[in-house]
């Protein structure tokens, strides 16, 4: 097992230029971490380096199409009702600049590391279960995972693409709920990741009202985030 084998650090694009103010994901200065104190729940995030990455076998998606998946999608409303769907939000830091873990296939399809919930399963359990199933070691636990509380909050209203933060109003049975949960990292640890695909981290400013690269869910991170206050470590 090779370390760092299937990682790759997504480095600014667009490169940034010099801040000249607080931007998102800037260490917080003294005082305005005095004025926010008590009010923005405080997230350790760690260095990218204290982390290594090997590989394992290759994990693939239930579906070869999104046609496939909408077909599937339909059946399976018909039979269980709404489909869960979790998603895990893994923080580290470059250079004092807050990065989210993201699974690539390809080269531009990216998804958090997270999927669909068994029938009946809770969520924080069937969370730990999947993301022990895309990074975790085999001598590991699901319980080795720890996870924190609801980020954000999505649902598909019809068998379409379109995922709205908020239940439209026309709509009184979804089709999905997608959550995305807070996901503490220790301060060191090893992810295996699936050799199909690449663990990236990409830098918040790269992923805010990138809709086009990455999707609206992903792309709306920064701005989820953005009530916690970051403590680098």
């Amino acid at each position: 097992m090779a370390a760092n084998a299937n990682y790759q650090f997504r480095g600014g694009w667009p490169r940034p230029q010099a801040p000249t103010g607080p931007y998102l994901g800037a260490p917080v200065p003294q005082n305005h971490a005095q004025v926010t104190q008590g009010k923005s729940k405080a997230i350790k995030v760690f260095s990218l380096t204290n982390y290594t990455f090997g590989t394992k076998d290759a994990m693939y998606e239930k579906d070869h199409s999104v046609q496939e998946r909408f077909v599937r999608l339909r059946k399976e409303y018909e039979k269980f009702g709404m489909r869960r769907y979790v998603d895990g939000v893994l923080l580290v830091h470059e250079h004092k600049m807050v990065h989210v873990l993201l699974l690539q296939l390809g080269n531009t399809f990216f998804k958090l590391p997270g999927g669909e919930l068994n029938e009946g399963e809770d969520e924080i359990e069937g969370l730990k279960r999947l993301l022990h199933e895309c990074l975790g070691r085999p001598a590991a636990t699901p319980e080795e995972w720890t996870v924190d509380e609801v980020v954000s909050n999505w649902w598909r209203p019809n068998f379409e693409p379109p995922l709205y933060p908020y239940i439209p109003a026309h709509s009184t049975k979804p089709k999905e709920h997608r959550q995305m949960f807070i996901v503490p990292l220790a301060d060191k640890a090893m992810f295996n990741v699936p050799k199909n695909y690449k663990l990236v981290a990409a830098p918040l400013f790269e992923l805010y009202d990138n809709s086009q690269g990455y999707g609206p869910v992903i792309a709306n991170l920064p701005v989820a985030l953005s009530r916690f206050n970051f403590l680098h470590f």
